[in-house]
């Protein structure tokens, strides 16, 4: 994506992009890149900028749409959301006729026109099939973030910012991985923080007033807890954590906060994983940045938890998580919790 993104601003602009996955802020942000880089004004863009839907049109009406000529700028701006749900031909004789005239556009498209075709996932056997493969050669994905901590940091250093070691701890663990939720919130704690005078730095005060996490009870506290192996004071810290943050979603972040821990835990019971430099260790258990300051602490855990604890652990989180997601009926968050706990430590 930065690749994209830099030639884009860069004023290399294509005549089409295909942008695929469930990411769709970063999808959306690459769009306004285009449309700011081939309008020289708001009021041309906004006048020769057409956003459309795949559930109202057909290939052909698209196609026959990118042809116009656009009206008094040299390019027209057309993106298309949602173009997985495009209407499909009825018959195959008029699938082949729309194959053969989106070839013909793909092989001459208009000089005039920047296409952009924005699709949420597609299942894997229909991401093979026409329109989609035809289209492949313009493909950007953008897929689920699976390093939320890398990309918040990424994402606050090209604002000029640095996230200190445990502000980002705090932020990935209390933000929903997603790009929109990971984006407004490093502004919004940007904004907050420039009021200060000093160096860019984002610290886990700021992440506390901004996010609204108590400094007293909160998943770091109970990480201290959980490795002096304390059911009752794990217990009410979790419970204080559910009641200040809502049951559902405190017990969400409390799983999701300790299933990352176990699973880090997991991966240093590996002797060859220990053994290796920190920074190495860094990376394989997903921390990036000043983050690789908690390999230590890490080390220093593998002694406290067991193999079979850890992996105990994981099996009583995933439980919980599927309970929350509605697989597995349960009475009550509090149950669900104090059930957790008890497999965890007692």
């Amino acid at each position: 994506m930065d690749e994209l993104k830099k030639n884009i601003s860069a004023g290399t602009i294509l005549p089409i992009y295909f942008l695929y996955g469930p990411e769709s802020y970063l999808k959306e942000e690459v769009a306004g890149l285009i449309r700011t880089a081939i309008f020289s004004s708001e009021s041309e863009a906004a006048c020769n900028t057409h956003i459309l839907y795949g559930a109202d049109l057909t290939l052909g009406e698209l196609l026959s749409k990118a042809s116009e000529y656009p009206m008094f700028t040299p390019k027209q701006l057309i993106v298309v959301r949602q173009f997985e749900k495009i209407k499909k031909p009825s018959t195959k004789e008029q699938q082949k006729q729309l194959d053969d005239k989106l070839g013909r556009y793909l092989a001459n498209p208009a000089e005039f026109t920047v296409l952009v075709v924005d699709a949420d996932q597609i299942d894997k056997k229909d991401i093979e099939k026409f329109p989609f493969i035809t289209l492949k050669k313009y493909r950007h994905d953008f897929p689920v973030i699976k390093a939320p901590d890398l990309f918040a940091y990424n994402r606050a250093k090209a604002s000029g910012w640095e996230f200190d070691a445990d502000a980002l701890k705090a932020f990935t663990a209390y933000i929903q991985p997603s790009a929109r939720e990971i984006c407004h919130e490093i502004e919004k704690i940007i904004m907050y923080a420039s009021a200060r005078n000093g160096e860019k730095h984002i610290t886990a005060p700021d992440v506390y007033d901004c996010v609204g996490i108590s400094r007293t009870y909160n998943v770091f506290e109970l990480e201290k807890a959980l490795a002096e192996h304390n059911l009752r004071l794990c217990s009410g810290m979790s419970l204080m954590i559910m009641d200040q943050e809502g049951q559902k979603e405190g017990l969400g972040n409390i799983v999701r906060f300790l299933t990352t821990f176990y699973i880090r835990l997991w991966k240093l019971s590996l002797p060859e994983v220990r053994q290796q430099p920190p920074a190495e260790i860094a990376k394989i258990l997903g921390m990036f940045g000043k983050q690789e300051y908690f390999v230590k602490s890490y080390l220093g855990y593998t002694k406290l938890f067991s193999l079979q604890e850890t992996e105990r652990a994981i099996s009583a989180l995933r439980e919980t998580d599927a309970a929350l997601k509605g697989l597995v009926p349960y009475p009550d968050e509090k149950y669900l919790l104090l059930r957790l706990m008890q497999k965890l430590l007692g």
